[in-house]
């Protein structure tokens, strides 16, 4: 079976993740999923966050739960969508606090690269879905994979700030060790909850505050 194609201090760290028979079944199926359904993001842009992330470089991980499923929406970082794509609602929170919180304007473009490229790791827990189909590529093996990735680094990786917004990402406080890391949990940026606790958060300039108070640069948000 071909390699996984993924940035390279990622593939040293997750190939014994790659060899297990839940991830072989997890490809095969994602592979016909692909074939046979229209699924977001494009194939080449599953690993993304991986790609633009190298694992060296990870400073702060930031949890999402499933890739938007609408036409050019998903392009392998949560919360994410590529140049043009108007902004999602969560977005347009996360956005909003960033505003409030560092008093900076609000980007033209909804695209986080520019977040990624500074050691921002933007993970879903699921990296495929279907079009229109929120939720479908669930419990197929994904959330082994993220799940595993989230303890390599928290095991690994020292003084990580994990960003944990809304219940499902709060769940996956029990994969880091305490004391390690900072963990920042509030509600989930979703205008369904943004007004019970995400926006006032200040999760960005403690974030920054953190960075510095360890001696790394912060995120210029």
């Amino acid at each position: 079976m071909k390699e996984v194609q993924i940035e390279p201090s990622w593939k040293e760290v997750l190939n014994d993740e790659f060899q297990k028979p839940y991830f072989t079944k997890l490809r095969e199926w994602v592979k016909n999923e692909y074939r046979s359904a229209v699924v977001y993001p494009p194939a080449k842009l599953i690993f993304s966050a991986f790609d633009l992330c190298p694992f060296d470089e990870v400073k702060v991980v930031i949890l999402g739960q499933d890739p938007y499923h609408g036409p050019g929406q998903a392009h392998g970082l949560c919360f994410s969508v590529k140049e043009g794509v108007p902004f999602p609602p969560s977005l347009q929170n996360i956005f909003k606090e960033i505003k409030d919180d560092l008093n900076k304007p609000i980007p033209k473009s909804g695209d986080l690269s520019y977040l990624a490229k500074q050691g921002v790791f933007l993970l879903n827990a699921t990296l495929t879905v279907e079009k229109d189909k929120a939720g479908s590529h669930q419990n197929q093996g994904w959330e082994i994979f993220t799940d595993a990735v989230i303890k390599i680094l928290a095991e690994k990786k020292t003084n990580l700030v994990f960003l944990l917004w809304g219940s499902f990402a709060q769940k996956k406080e029990l994969l880091i060790p305490p004391n390690k890391h900072l963990v920042l949990k509030s509600a989930h940026p979703s205008p369904l909850s943004a007004y019970r606790g995400f926006l006032g958060n200040r999760h960005f300039s403690k974030t920054n505050e953190y960075l510095n108070s360890i001696g790394k640069q912060s995120i210029d948000w």
